[in-house]
C-alpha cells in the first residue's frame, strides 16, 4: 500500500513526467540552474518508477535553462505588473507559481488536461489567487473564464511544438484580441528539431508527435496582428546558461559553428 499519488499519462502529458524529474535532478546539484526544491518534493509524492525514464541529471540543463529563463522573465513582467493576471497553459508538474510566489494582487491560472490538474491537486497545495482550470489548449473557449481587468502574462512553455502551426496561431490570437494589454512568453522548436524528432529523449519517451517548426520571431509576428518582439534567445545562448557546468557547456561552444543547431530550441518573449 502507498499514500502516494498514482501516475496514468500518455503522450504530450506523459513529457512532463521527465521535465519534472529533471528538475528534481537539478535540485540535487551543489550549483544548480534551477534549484525547484518543489520539483524534488514533488517526485517524492509520486508513485511511479523513475528509473523507467532513462534520464541522467546530465540531461537536466535541457529543461532547467529554459524554466529559469522563463522564472527570470516572468519576474521581470510582475515587477512592473505587481497586479498582474498569469495564464500558465501546458502547465503540467511545474511549480512556477510556488517558486516566484507572486504578490497578493496576483490572479494565476495553470491549465491543463483534466488528469494533468488531477494529478496537481494530489501533489501541490493551495493558495490565495490561485486557481486550476482542466482544458486542451486547443479548446476556444476556456479564456472565457480569465478575467480581462488587468495586464496578462501568457506563459506556453513546453507546448507550441505539440501543436499544428493553424492550432498554434489561433491560440495565440485569442490571446492578443481578448486581453487588452501584456506579454506572450513561449518557447519554439524551429524545423531541424521537428524534423529530427525521432532522435529527441523527451519525444522518443512519451510517444508524442511534434508539429510546429518557428524559426524566427517574424514568423509569429507575421501571423498574429499587436504582437511585438521583446527579447528572444537560444538554450545556449539564454543568460541562465551561464549557470551550466560540464558537458553541456562544451556543446554549447561546438553549435556556434552550426546556426541551425544552435536556434533549435527557442525562446521568444512578446508585448501587446
Amino acid at each position: 500500500m502507498t499514500d502516494k499519488a498514482a501516475v496514468d499519462l500518455t503522450g504530450a502529458a506523459k513529457t512532463m513526467l521527465t521535465t519534472l524529474y529533471l528538475k528534481s535532478l537539478d535540485a540535487q546539484f551543489d550549483e544548480p540552474v534551477l534549484g525547484d526544491t518543489f520539483a524534488r518534493d514533488a517526485v517524492s509524492r509520486l508513485d511511479f518508477d523513475w528509473s523507467d525514464l532513462k534520464v541522467t541529471a546530465k540531461w537536466a540543463p535541457i529543461v532547467t535553462v529554459r524554466t529559469a529563463l522563463y522564472d527570470m522573465w516572468a519576474r521581470e513582467f510582475l515587477a512592473a505588473h505587481p497586479e498582474a493576471t498569469v495564464i500558465h497553459i501546458g502547465c503540467g508538474l511545474d511549480a512556477r507559481v510556488f517558486r516566484l510566489d507572486p504578490g497578493p494582487e496576483v490572479r494565476w491560472f495553470d491549465c491543463d488536461f483534466p488528469d494533468v490538474i488531477a494529478l496537481r491537486e494530489q501533489i501541490y497545495p493551495t493558495r490565495p489567487g490561485y486557481e486550476l482550470i482542466k482544458t486542451s489548449a486547443t479548446d476556444p473557449s476556456w479564456l472565457e473564464k480569465i478575467p480581462t481587468d488587468k495586464p496578462v502574462l501568457f506563459l506556453a512553455e513546453g507546448i507550441s511544438m505539440y501543436l499544428t502551426q493553424d492550432e498554434g496561431t489561433a491560440l495565440l490570437r485569442r490571446v492578443v484580441d481578448r486581453f487588452d494589454s501584456g506579454e506572450i512568453q513561449i518557447d519554439f522548436y524551429n524545423w531541424l528539431a521537428i524534423k529530427t524528432q525521432k532522435m529527441h529523449m523527451l519525444n522518443r519517451r512519451s510517444g508524442s508527435t511534434l508539429h510546429w517548426a518557428v524559426n524566427d520571431p517574424a514568423d509569429v509576428l507575421d501571423e498574429v496582428p499587436g504582437l511585438r518582439s521583446v527579447a528572444d534567445t537560444t538554450l545556449f545562448d539564454a543568460p541562465t546558461f551561464d549557470r551550466v557546468r560540464g558537458s553541456f557547456r562544451t556543446a554549447g561552444a561546438v553549435t556556434r559553428a552550426m546556426p541551425a543547431a544552435r536556434k533549435s530550441l527557442q525562446y521568444h518573449r512578446f508585448a501587446f
